[in-house]
């Protein structure tokens, strides 16, 4: 089945397509200007949504999961991607900026609390925002849980993934000197911060497609790289992000900082075949996380858009919305 195919599965199990009724451009410091959305109900329960990459950009669609009558929905594009400006940028753009960003974004919407959702990077940042915010999050969603560890980064960048798909490892490996491969993020690095914008944008690409092929169990290794002005933010953010660990302090830090979160209810989806985050991730979490629930989507890999994960991430909102109305 072609990716598009399976996009109109999973959107079979969506809402409606809707408009936002508030766009705003939110100076978040640093030269930072974040593109942020709501839609929805403006006096129904926020949730936030937290975007995957780092650099992937929020979408229509991604308002879909959630319905409109009852959630007041709050969507933006972190630094340097989407519609935030300057595009493509790594200065101060780090784990902390983003973190600090969603705080500004909360108190600029005058929201007390609301639910998280994210996947992928977007479902990182949820947790690394809720350990340093506790008190703000209600639940916290999240989707092909990446945990920022080293382990994780070999998997997708040193051949692990590659033994499963070595026609498209040797595409993305076979851009780089064979002296090089053995640190494929620092080669891939060297190339997208040359400061030549067709080097860049060529690296870029191959970063891009290396992923986007992977994402879907459906997609049978056709993603591409999507147009070369989101291709060239998303490969440099992400490169920028691992290069340095996602900013974290400790290889093991969302992890070990676990019982600060204890308390929030959650529910992580993990697609059972997800080659660009391993199921591994989402089990380990799941059990430092006693008000959490694990659902393994079988058949269904990393994308949003698979349709198991689309189907299970609106029904957890649909039970969340109808949960807070009967306590009204």
């Amino acid at each position: 089945m072609d990716k598009v195919s399976g996009q109109k599965r999973a959107g079979a199990h969506l809402f409606p397509p809707i408009d936002p009724f508030d766009q705003r451009m939110l100076d978040v410091g640093d030269g930072h200007r974040v593109y942020v959305e709501q839609c929805g109900n403006p006096d129904g329960m926020p949730v936030v949504v937290l975007h995957g990459g780092p650099g992937g950009g929020c979408s229509p669609m991604m308002r879909r999961y959630f319905d409109p009558n009852v959630y007041r929905i709050i969507l933006f594009d972190q630094r340097g991607c989407g519609r935030s400006r300057p595009h493509a940028s790594v200065v101060d753009n780090t784990t902390w900026h983003l973190v600090a960003d969603i705080e500004l974004i909360r108190e600029t919407l005058d929201i007390d609390r609301w639910v998280v959702f994210g996947g992928s990077w977007g479902a990182t940042l949820a947790l690394i925002y809720a350990q340093a915010h506790p008190t703000r999050a209600t639940h916290l969603i999240l989707r092909g849980v990446f945990l920022s560890t080293k382990r994780e980064l070999e998997w997708f960048y040193g051949g692990g993934a590659g033994n499963f798909w070595p026609d498209l490892w040797q595409q993305f490996e076979g851009l780089i000197p064979v002296d090089e491969r053995g640190d494929m993020i620092a080669a891939y690095n060297r190339r997208l911060f040359s400061g030549d914008t067709m080097l860049e944008t060529r690296y870029a690409r191959a970063w891009a497609a290396w992923e986007n092929a992977l994402a879907s169990i459906e997609s049978e290794g056709s993603g591409g790289s999507g147009p070369a002005e989101y291709a060239r933010a998303f490969a440099r953010l992400e490169n920028h992000y691992f290069t340095h660990g996602c900013f974290l302090s400790d290889d093991q830090q969302i992890l070990a900082n676990m019982g600060k979160i204890a308390h929030i209810p959650g529910v992580i989806v993990q697609g059972r075949y997800d080659m660009i985050c391993p199921p591994v991730s989402a089990y380990n979490l799941s059990r430092l996380w006693p008000a959490s629930r694990l659902v393994m989507v079988g058949k269904a890999g990393h994308a949003l858009s698979e349709p198991g994960i689309s189907a299970e991430l609106v029904k957890t909102m649909k039970a969340i919305g109808v949960s807070k109305i009967s306590k009204i």
